[in-house]
């Protein structure tokens, strides 16, 4: 995968939960990268296809709304999603709000 990202991202570590805006599709991920603008996450190979779908990403401590902008190969059992942030608005917060608990 060619790199394109002009923020540097950290390593981290971290189990996470990823839900498919459109259609509440909940798939268990681990976060591999964070910058501030985005993630690197493994998502199961047998996972639904989620290029250019809008995301909501829990993952530690974290939450973060964000569009999938690419998808590559990983490994045998995992592909890297890369994950841009977007500004949350007044529908997904009130999702997260009534989801939460």
């Amino acid at each position: 995968m060619v790199e394109r990202r002009q923020i540097t991202r950290i390593d981290y570590d971290a189990k996470g939960v990823i839900v498919v805006v459109d259609t509440e599709e909940k798939i268990a991920v681990k976060v591999a990268n964070v910058s501030p603008l985005g993630m690197g996450v493994l998502i199961p190979k047998d996972a639904p296809d989620i290029l250019n779908k809008d995301i909501i990403i829990v993952a530690d401590c974290m939450v973060m709304y964000a569009t999938v902008n690419r998808v590559a190969e990983y490994d045998d059992t995992h592909n890297l999603a890369g994950i841009h942030g977007k500004t949350f608005d007044a529908d997904t917060l009130n999702y997260l709000c009534e989801h939460i608990g």
